[in-house]
């Protein structure tokens, strides 16, 4: 299904065309025109399944683009890519199965398709790996510990086995794609000002999806193990943490 008229509100520089979608589903272009219900709402956890089998589609589909866009990359880097399309393609049947299981019917709420359409618009591996892994799997490596953790106390220990599993397999898609790039920039320096612009115009992109309502109240703050497992350096989490720790200090001010 095409995206909603308000698609036109983003800068198309920074977005390439949505993926395919069948008629169940209703593509939305930012977070505010998604269907946010209030925390103490219970459809809430349930519109947040549908909602991640989605963005776990849109992990399958970048991967998938991936290999097909670049034929000629590492055989060792392919492999890690293909591993990744496999596990991103688990993890949409795992959503979809305690969705479905908790009562929810595919295509009841609106999805958004924004990360396919910000990586799949950069044009070299480097720059789709910066985003995609170090980047946006970095962030959701954060995000599933907290949700794991809130899971265990709540004893919803299904949930919490779900995002245990994902936790591990968004540390190895991170791992590798830490390597990649740490090695490229090795044998060419100059590839750094390549990752530079890829996270520049990411996060160019991410804004004008989230927009300030997207990003309000974010309570979690960084597994600095989890990233440390996915070879960040310790610089790096210290870097992380001081970022998340103003993110949230401005969310919590608001």
């Amino acid at each position: 299904m095409p995206i909603a008229e308000a698609a036109q509100t983003l800068d198309p520089k920074l977005f390439g065309e949505p993926p395919e979608r069948d008629s169940r589903f209703c593509q939305k272009a930012r977070w505010v025109e998604l269907i946010n219900f209030p925390d103490d709402d219970p459809r809430k956890v349930i519109e947040f399944f549908h909602r991640q089998m989605n963005e776990e589609m849109n992990g399958v589909e970048n991967a998938a683009r991936s290999l097909a866009d670049f034929p000629d990359a590492d055989w060792n880097v392919r492999m890690s890519i293909a591993r990744q399309c496999a596990d991103e393609a688990r993890h949409v049947e795992m959503f979809r199965r305690i969705f479905e299981n908790r009562g929810g019917k595919i295509g009841e709420y609106p999805v958004l398709n924004f990360q396919y359409r910000i990586i799949a618009n950069l044009r070299d591996l480097l720059s789709r790996l910066v985003v995609q892994n170090r980047s946006f799997e970095a962030g959701g490596i954060d995000a599933v510990t907290f949700a794991m953790d809130e899971a265990r106390k709540r004893g919803d220990h299904e949930l919490a086995e779900l995002f245990e599993m994902q936790r591990a397999d968004e540390i190895t898609h991170v791992r590798f794609a830490n390597e990649y790039i740490r090695d490229t920039i090795r044998a060419n320096p100059r590839a750094a000002l390549q990752v530079a612009r890829a996270l520049t115009l990411a996060s160019e992109a991410f804004t004008q999806v989230m927009g300030s309502e997207g990003t309000a109240n974010i309570e979690y703050l960084v597994d600095e193990k989890g990233r440390l497992e996915a070879g960040f350096d310790h610089s790096e989490v210290e870097v992380a943490c001081t970022q998340a720790a103003k993110r949230r200090a401005s969310s919590l001010a608001d």
